[in-house]
């Protein structure tokens, strides 16, 4: 074994490296995945079991003994639980709660009759997905190697995160799915009842888009969520979706070109609008000009970024709005005692945590972030309200002169409807248990 020091290293010959092709690197990760799950899995499943005995631990409820008034944050982690920490943070946690929350997505949209594995079929059919259609995408052959560390993470139960084509193929299935487990008693249309109720929420919180404004869709995926936009708001010029992963711009524009019916191969029907325009890129950084938006939408996409990313988000929607502009974001809400439920029990909230890396980080900082957006940020106001049982909608507006910041500061930039005078959340919880794929009333 032998060391050198930084001084002999800054002494090295710089050597050029080949370029990798947009394949390449994503090939090295899920090579070097492979070989770090030679390790054993009897930890993670130590660890679960500690997690759900009775004598985990005395202020954290364990799995069927929920707490009757659950705390918003956890207490500090016990052996058990920094065991199931460290284990979803290593590769072992891909061996068994990720392919148990897959299973678990799947099994939701057949038993509601959303045809994934048909409709899976048939996207994989419609075109050549190979590294060529990513440089069409991105227009450079070394994008992948630019993408915010952060993005790299494993989401969604793909080893890759959303740098693959699995994950683009299957993001709208996954969509259906989470749809009917928040509104099950709506089975295969429980999507349009979920998204339905985050519309609803920023209607009631004053949503407004001038005639011939331009709507901006941050994280748009394949694009259910611009689609949607550009369906509702009718008089918009132009809505465009951006989002940081070419696969997933591909697919969508692949979709909007092929535009299945309602009772085509497809789960949803999509209807072409040449307003709609799909880009890659980075939410943070877009670009577009500065006060170019009416509009700017994040709708389930702050939980999936770090704190600092979600700030910087923000920053870029202030940035391109016109003043009086608004910023509309639709999340999940842990102030909701649902979801401070859920996330008291470590053993159902590590099913959860297993595909979403940053959670825990958006659970602890969503309330700092409002309060940020009605500071520091600049946003002359944001009014909250309760969108579902789990989630909320939120409309920060750009303020339409400087003197708006003396306005907020008299008379309080933020204004939060989620809960009544009694102290109890707005709506009533209707999403499925961890462990149902199906209500048990249909």
């Amino acid at each position: 074994k032998f060391s050198i020091s930084s001084k002999q290293t800054a002494m090295l010959p710089s050597l050029p490296l080949p370029p990798l092709r947009p394949g390449a690197w994503l090939r090295m990760r899920r090579r070097h995945a492979r070989w770090k799950r030679e390790h054993s899995c009897l930890l993670l499943v130590a660890a679960l079991a500690l997690v759900s005995s009775p004598r985990a631990s005395t202020g954290v409820p364990c799995f069927g003994m929920p707490a009757a008034r659950p705390p918003a944050r956890p207490e500090p982690p016990n052996l058990a639980q920094q065991l199931l920490n460290w284990a979803l943070e290593s590769p072992l946690y891909t061996l068994l709660l990720v392919p148990q929350a897959r299973r678990t997505m799947v099994q939701t949209a057949e038993a509601n009759g959303i045809r994934w594995e048909a409709a899976l079929g048939w996207i994989k059919s419609q075109a050549t997905w190979d590294d060529d259609l990513l440089c069409q995408m991105s227009g450079d052959a070394n994008y992948l190697q630019t993408i915010p560390t952060y993005y790299s993470k494993p989401f969604h139960a793909y080893e890759t995160g959303n740098l693959n084509w699995e994950a683009a193929f299957e993001q709208e299935l996954a969509s259906r799915a989470v749809g009917a487990r928040n509104f099950p008693a709506y089975g295969e249309a429980g999507e349009e009842a979920f998204r339905g109720a985050f519309e609803s929420a920023l209607a009631s919180l004053g949503a407004t888009v001038p005639k011939d404004g331009l709507m901006v869709d941050f994280g748009c995926g394949t694009g259910t969520s611009t689609r949607r936009l550009a369906a509702n708001f009718p008089d918009a010029s132009s809505v465009v979706g951006i989002d940081m992963s070419p696969y997933f711009v591909a697919v969508g524009r692949k979709l909007l070109e092929e535009a299945p019916g309602a009772d085509g191969p497809w789960v949803t029907e999509i209807r072409p609008d040449e307003r709609i325009k799909l880009s890659v890129g980075d939410a943070a950084s877009t670009g577009l000009p500065d006060g170019c938006a009416s509009t700017v939408s994040l709708t389930m996409v702050v939980h999936e970024l770090p704190p600092e990313a979600a700030r910087e988000v923000c920053a870029e929607a202030l940035r391109i709005l016109k003043p009086g502009g608004q910023l509309w974001i639709s999340e999940m809400d842990f102030t909701a005692p649902a979801y401070a439920k859920l996330r008291a029990n470590p053993l159902l909230f590590s099913l959860i945590r297993a595909t979403e890396p940053y959670l825990d980080d958006y659970a602890d900082s969503s309330e700092a972030l409002f309060e940020h957006l009605a500071g520091d940020a600049g946003f002359a106001s944001v009014r909250i309200a309760a969108a579902t049982g789990r989630h909320f909608a939120l409309i920060a507006t750009k303020g339409e002169a400087p003197d708006d910041v003396a306005k907020k500061e008299a008379s309080g930039a933020m204004e939060d409807l989620r809960f009544d005078t009694s102290g109890n959340y707005a709506l009533d919880d209707t999403h499925l248990n961890t462990w149902e794929s199906k209500s048990q009333e249909r």
